[in-house]
């Protein structure tokens, strides 16, 4: 059998290790959750668009590998047609030629990752669905579509704590915390250490002519926020040149880091990420390390709009969110109502303003109480996947606000969990 550390290659495809200094271009995405049922609507379309988009970009940008840093499904049972679309990702990369990294995430089924991991093998794939305990498992060689080994991966997906950690009778919720965050980092020094060691041994096998030691990229599927934690995200990836993250939707830099980045959702996966620009990275690294980390924005491949006001006021604002649909891919709407929210027949009216328009409600919210109720309906709707950490995490990262007061927040927040699961 393949190790997980060698992906195939296309036919044709010969290695020449002899004269390696060619750069290498990782494409770096994530959060795709591939068979979401988002209100009622399939997100199908917008997934199969999304693919034939990439493909182009992969031959349009020279990508030598992509990497998706987990959540590749939405669910752990993904209906047939999304299990479509990620055998259609692997065959047409494949044939390009170029390696494919899959990370499960905390959405994603390790069984049902790990059922067609070996032979995704055979494509070209790399499937690392959870954690092993043996981390030279977790090493993979990534390589350039010339077929020479272009950089070296720590895969580390979703960590669950069960995979990790053994839980202690008489730990208190904080000293529970405290192990977990301690193991984690023990984990990813032990794939760090035997990437080194990897690195090593390449090094030794390809001989003085190849020109460089192979540079090491280290993935995670986590939530980080504030600076406090990218202080703690150095010191688990010390030696990296770049960092993979995935769980976070909204792309961005941790602790203002180049190279500690999430790419984010390439689709908005609710109407709260309606407003951002989706993107995926290009990572460039070559024989002095990482070189350049660019956006490549992701096309709107299906409006969601969220508008707000009262019945006078939304009319226009109906008629700004019908210029981004068509008759044929009407644009989805979220209209919260201010003012006029005590109305009774309040849908009735809505449906009015919005007729003749190329758009589709899925939602009507009235203002009074939305804050609340939208945390509760949060909270309900990621409780079997996320911890409570994760939920007040995300709630955190809609405010505009500076690192050290997240920090501080995100401080308080934890010492308040602990306390109550004390008390319980």
């Amino acid at each position: 059998m393949r190790p997980l550390d060698a992906p195939s290659r296309p036919p044709g495809i010969e290695s020449d290790l002899s004269t390696s200094n060619t750069p290498m271009r990782l494409l770096h995405t994530s959060d795709w959750h591939l068979g979401q049922h988002f209100m009622g609507k399939s997100r199908q379309a917008e997934h199969q668009a999304l693919i034939v988009w990439l493909l182009e970009q992969v031959e349009a940008q020279a990508v030598d590998a992509v990497l998706v840093a987990g959540d590749i499904f939405d669910t752990g049972t993904p209906p047939s047609y999304a299990r479509e679309l990620y055998n259609q990702l692997v065959g047409q990369l494949y044939k390009a030629g170029v390696p494919l990294l899959l990370l499960g995430g905390n959405h994603d089924s390790v069984a049902t990752l790990g059922e067609s991991r070996e032979l995704l093998a055979h494509l070209g794939t790399t499937v690392i669905a959870a954690t092993h305990a043996d981390p030279a498992t977790q090493v993979v060689v990534l390589s350039q579509r010339n077929g020479e080994p272009g950089c070296i991966v720590c895969a580390i997906p979703f960590v669950r704590p069960r995979d990790v950690l053994q839980s202690q009778a008489g730990q208190s919720a904080e000293d529970k915390q405290l192990s977990l965050q301690t193991a984690i980092q023990e984990h990813y020094g032990a794939v760090f250490a035997a990437a080194v060691e990897r690195q090593s041994a390449l090094a030794a096998e390809l001989g003085p002519n190849f020109g460089r030691p192979l540079p090491i990229v280290a993935t995670g599927h986590l939530t980080t926020v504030g600076a406090s934690t990218s202080e703690s995200v150095r010191e688990i990836y010390v030696g990296a040149l770049y960092i993979a993250l995935g769980h976070i939707h909204r792309p961005q830099k941790v602790g203002g880091l180049e190279h500690i980045r999430y790419c984010g959702s390439p689709i908005p996966l609710g109407f709260d990420e309606a407003k951002q620009t989706k993107e995926m990275l290009l990572v460039d690294l070559d024989s002095d390390g990482l070189k350049a980390v660019s956006v490549l924005p992701v096309p709107r491949f299906q409006a969601l709009v969220a508008v707000s006001g009262n019945l006078q006021t939304l009319a226009g604002a109906i008629g700004a969110a019908a210029a981004q649909g068509t008759r044929e891919c009407p644009a989805w709407l979220e209209i919260t109502v201010a003012e006029d929210d005590y109305l009774a027949d309040l849908p009735a009216r809505i449906e009015a303003l919005t007729a003749g328009w190329p758009v589709e409600v899925l939602r009507i919210r009235r203002q009074r109480g939305n804050t609340v109720a939208s945390l509760a309906a949060e909270a309900r709707e990621t409780l079997d996947e996320l911890s409570p950490h994760d939920v007040f995490a995300r709630r955190l990262q809609q405010e505009e606000l500076s690192e050290e007061m997240q920090s501080a927040l995100s401080k308080r927040f934890r010492a308040v969990i602990a306390s109550v699961v004390e008390r319980e």
